[in-house]
């Protein structure tokens, strides 16, 4: 079916497309994690990614409820606007901003230390590094500005094979190098590693764990997000543990905690290329201490092209997410309206693009991975806590709006339902924030610093808009919508005629423009028992058709509609059927100010009782009939 272009975002990924994107960060993490948690936790590096590992469990949980509910550019800070306010959700965009930012830099810095440690051993050092990792960004920059299903096209298969290849290297690694007896005395507790070191390892093990809010931020861009969304998050969380709780031990059977003659203790995982260890490429060093006889050069090729390729990937889905976080903020006045510009022909943030690229290039320029990796875990344990803390609000603020998915361990209290997963997550990500920037001098006076200026930009950009820091107010955006989207994704308007109802349309059309959907106008026709069912009635589909055509004139190319005929009483029965076929997000009634007779008194009630998404009855209050407001009230519809 042809697609009609507007100006928005465009709904093109799947769930395989939203899979390989945040796998292709998530899961790419390891070929540099490894290595900087291993300079730190030593012989706990496997408990630590188990640590890491359990908090991202949580948080992923966190993110697949929040962003079914809110399918929208922003991941947390989407979640802090409708728990908290504006104010809150600034900071929370602001804080997944420096963590995207840091994801890219860190992801492009560790490229060209594979691909040095297989053909050219100066792209191991720098100003090799830095000089490539900077190239690397350019050109994905550029890539990206052309629109995110040209530049994610090819995620599927990488995603795939790198999986592959991971698990082949645990099932390999596991037959010829691994030991538990290495494993166990490669730990002495308290000393390799020191207690203080082994805390500074969980935060810093969640820089292995992040691209999870890729998948919030590209929502905008799904396909059936209410399915799509945590089905893929479900498929990264499975992915990442089957390969994060295995790959480790390996590893360090492969390469183990050795005592130096100065009393200190290290593995060469977590030792810089300049001193002869593989801290800028820990799996390929594993490769290359296992003996794989005749395929070990192959081996080590393959493995160290597919980790630059994944790592060059995983540089690409931070740039996607940071942009589209941009375009989010600019359409809730956080940021000046020009950031979130897209491109005229391709449809792309491409200011943002460009802008947060160029950051990125500047982080790269410190050549010291450790420092980033710690800023990173400052900026994302940031906004994921403000996530958490988010969706336990919600349960307060919205006991019963519709969650198409709801995480699990849920304990009832006072009538609302406590995640408690989201509780757990909220405390996991709180006190790892708080140890990376109590223990890391550096990395707080950065990382505080960048909370600062968001926090003197903010509040003059908000005042020079005339804006409250805390008011929510989103420009006016037109969606890119299909001809399916519209008769799939919806906002269901039911018109009673003869009257036509320009406030009900206009609340749809506000409903589109934030959920990106169509709007579909329904018009019940009533048929006196006395004539068939199918008795033409052509006065009646006239004006039935003319306010479909208002409608359309109102809304523009998002409204499609059709007229019904009906029997007395069956109109809200229609309304319920017509809405789960067009598989609405909403439904908007517009009631009648005369009393009495009218064809939705009983249609509403039903409506209700039935509804099978979120309802809103567009009125004048004191028109509405006793009984019926008390439906309304039950209900808890708002008028």
């Amino acid at each position: 079916m042809a697609r009609r272009r507007l100006h928005g975002l465009q709904r093109v990924l799947g769930v395989n497309a939203l899979f390989a994107t945040a796998y292709g960060n998530v899961g790419s993490s390891i070929y540099y994690a490894l290595g900087l948690v291993a300079s730190f936790a030593l012989g706990l590096t496997p408990l630590v990614f188990i640590f890491a590992g359990f908090i991202f469990f949580l948080t992923a949980s966190t993110y697949a409820e929040a962003t079914a509910m809110y399918p929208e550019a922003g991941g947390s800070s989407s979640f802090a606007r409708r728990a908290f306010n504006e104010f809150w959700s600034f900071f929370a965009a602001w804080g997944q901003m420096l963590s995207y930012t840091i994801t890219i830099a860190v992801s492009a810095f560790f490229v060209p230390h594979y691909i040095g440690g297989l053909f050219w051993e100066p792209l191991r050092t720098a100003p090799g590094d830095i000089i490539f990792g900077i190239g690397v960004i350019i050109v994905l920059a550029a890539v990206n500005v052309f629109g995110a299903k040209e530049s994610t096209g090819v995620n599927v298969a990488l995603a795939v094979v790198g999986f592959a290849t991971q698990l082949l290297l645990v099932l390999i690694g596991g037959i010829l190098v691994f030991s538990p007896d290495v494993l166990i005395n490669n730990v002495e507790l308290g000393v390799a590693p020191t207690w203080k070191d082994f805390m500074l390892a969980i935060p810093i093990a969640m820089i292995a764990y992040t691209g999870i809010e890729t998948i919030s931020n590209m929502a905008e861009e799904a396909k059936d997000v209410e399915k799509t969304v945590p089905k893929a998050i479900n498929r990264v969380v499975i992915a990442v543990f089957a390969v994060y709780v295995a790959l480790p031990a390996v590893a360090l059977s492969a390469l183990p905690v050795v005592k130096q003659p100065d009393g200190s203790y290290q593995t060469l995982l977590g030792v810089s290329s300049e001193e002869g260890g593989y801290a800028g490429d820990p799996v390929l060093g594993m490769v290359k201490q296992i003996d794989l006889g005749f395929f070990q050069g192959a081996a080590e090729i393959y493995v160290g092209l597919l980790a630059a390729t994944i790592l060059f990937v995983a540089t690409n889905a931070g740039i996607i997410g940071v942009s589209r976080l941009v375009y989010s903020m600019g359409v809730y006045r956080q940021l000046p309206n020009k950031m979130r510009e897209l491109h005229p022909r391709f449809g792309t943030p491409w200011i943002g693009i460009i802008i947060f690229s160029a950051l990125a290039c500047l982080a790269v320029t410190t050549g010291q991975a450790d420092f980033l990796g710690n800023l990173y875990a400052f900026g994302a344990m940031l906004s994921f806590t403000i996530a958490h803390v988010s969706v336990i609000k919600l349960r307060f603020r919205y006991p019963n709006f519709p969650r198409p998915y709801v995480g699990p361990m849920n304990v009832m209290v006072g009538g609302v339902n406590i995640p408690v997963f989201a509780v757990l997550g909220a405390l996991g990500t709180g006190l790892a924030f708080l140890v990376v920037a109590v223990l890391h001098l550096d990395v707080a006076i950065v990382g505080l610093g960048w909370l600062a200026v968001g926090g003197v930009v903010y509040p003059l950009y908000r005042r020079s808009q005339g804006l409250k820091l805390t008011e929510t107010v989103a420009l006016e955006t037109k969606a890119q919508v299909t001809v399916s989207e519209a008769a799939y994704e919806s906002v269901l308007v039911a018109l009673e005629p003869p009257s036509y109802s320009s406030a009900a349309v206009a609340t749809a059309v506000r409903l589109a423009a934030r959920r990106r959907r169509g709007i579909h106008i329904l018009v019940p026709i009533p048929v006196p028992s006395s004539s068939p069912i199918d008795a033409e009635m052509p006065e009646q589909e006239e004006r039935a058709q003319a306010m479909i055509e208002q409608a359309r004139l109102q809304g523009g190319r998002l409204v499609t509609g059709r007229w019904i005929k009906v029997r007395a009483g069956q109109a809200g029965g229609m309304i319920v059927e017509e809405a789960i076929d067009l598989r609405a997000r909403a439904i908007v009634l517009a009631l009648p100010r005369r009393q009495g007779g009218n064809l939705f008194d009983k249609a509403i009630e039903t409506v209700l009782r039935e509804r099978p998404c979120r309802v809103i009855i567009q009125s004048d209050p004191a028109s509405v009939k006793p009984t019926l407001r008390e439906a309304l009230d039950a209900a808890e519809i708002p008028l």
